[in-house]
Parts: C-alpha cells; structure tokens; sequence
C-alpha cells in the first residue's frame, strides 16, 4: 500500500510540475483533498498567504516545494482515513492481490547483485549486461490462473524496469509462455525455488533475452528482505 500512495503522490507531483499553469493545478490538488488553504498551511508551518501567491501565480513554486505541497495533501488525507486517496488509486488496487511486494532502488542494481541477494543460480547460456531500478514479487499461480488479459498488460506496467520475482514456481513454464505475449518484457525474471525447469522456459527467455534467475532461499519472506535490502 505504501508503494501505491507514493506512486500517487509521484503523479500529481508530476501533474503540478507539467502544468502550464503549475498554480492553477495546485489549487486544483487541494480541492480535490478537501484541504483548506489554512489547514495546508499550518501543516506545512507557512503563512496562508504564501499558499495563495503560489496558487495565483504570483510565486512559482519550485520542484521540492511542489514535493512537500502533495506530501502534506497525502499525509491530511491519511490522518482523515484515507477517503481521497482510496478513491484515486481504484486503478491501481485490481493488481494489489496479486503482488506480494514491490518498490524501487535508490539507484541501478546489477544481476550479480541480485544472484547474490537471491542465492541464485543462473541457467541461461547467456548473460546480458543489464541492470534494474527496482522489484515487484508475485505469485505466479494466483497472476496467471487470475489475471484475465487486460488485466495482466496492467500487471506488466508494474514490471517495466524491475526484476520480476515469481513465487509458488514448479517449472516455470507458464510464467515465460505469459510473458512471451506480452509486448513489454522483464529483462530479469527470478523463479523462487522451482521444482524443476522446462527447457522450453530457459529457450524462451534465451529468444526475448530475458535472463532467469533461480533463487534457493527456504522461504518468501527472506526472498523478500533481501530483495528489499539491496541497494539501500
């Protein structure tokens, strides 16, 4: 959930600062929150004024002013019990049964970073220079019996740039038969201790250059710490 509120803030935050008029839309940001000027601007230890000479344009706010501005609209809306934001991120919460986690690195994380986070094995006859900028876990029985097609494009928008970690693998079969339709791809794929691997998995991931990843560790709960852990 975290994750999914501050993906929220990251897109008005981007709505404010794309805006033409970056005043217009902050104004428009607090409507939407239910959030006076007065209340914005004790939260915000400012004088109301200040609020409305950026809403009027006779300020231009800068980008960390702009950051604090939706935080302090989040954090209202959180205290108040989350009654904006549950009903802006309806979009976001058809995929959030069928992720186990997911989050973004600090900066770029290599693949032998990964197979040592994961105490990984790598089968692929090949292994591409790449990197990730951050991970999402699923579990692949419940995303691909579940997810009808639409809604699996909708999980890949969660993929783009991380590494794809799938849990409850027995050969890892599906997974790639999934992902070979898809129109965006991982570049690093992890299969959480499979019972074995298809051959026509590792020849699939070989085609769209995916690289797999076995991971070894006992449980998803480790998987996960580690996973969370690099990087930081």
């Amino acid at each position: 959930m975290d994750y999914i509120i501050e993906s929220l803030a990251k897109r008005i935050v981007g709505d404010i600062g794309f805006s033409d008029n970056p005043g217009s839309s902050m104004r428009k940001w607090r409507d939407i929150f239910h959030v006076s000027q007065g209340e914005l601007a004790r939260y915000l230890g400012i004088s109301q004024s200040v609020i409305a000479d950026y809403e009027k344009g006779r300020r231009k706010p800068g980008v960390e002013f702009v950051k604090r501005f939706v935080l302090a609209l989040v954090n209202i809306d959180i205290e108040r019990g989350y009654n904006v934001i549950n009903e802006l991120i309806k979009g976001y919460t058809l995929m959030l049964p069928f992720i186990d986690d997911l989050g973004d690195y600090n900066s770029p994380v290599s693949i032998d970073d990964i197979v040592m986070a994961v105490d990984g094995i790598l089968p692929n006859s090949s292994i591409p220079e790449t990197s990730v900028f951050g991970w999402l876990i699923t579990d692949s029985i419940k995303a691909i019996t579940s997810l009808k097609g639409l809604e699996f494009y909708q999980l890949l928008n969660f993929m783009i740039g991380r590494v794809v970690i799938f849990t409850s693998v027995s050969t890892g079969r599906s997974p790639m038969i999934a992902l070979k339709i898809a129109p965006i791809k991982p570049s690093i794929v992890v299969f959480h201790r499979p019972v074995r691997i298809d051959p026509l998995s590792l020849m699939l991931a070989e085609r769209d250059n995916i690289t797999i990843i076995i991971s070894t560790l006992k449980n998803v709960e480790d998987l996960k710490e580690r996973i969370r852990r690099l990087n930081k």
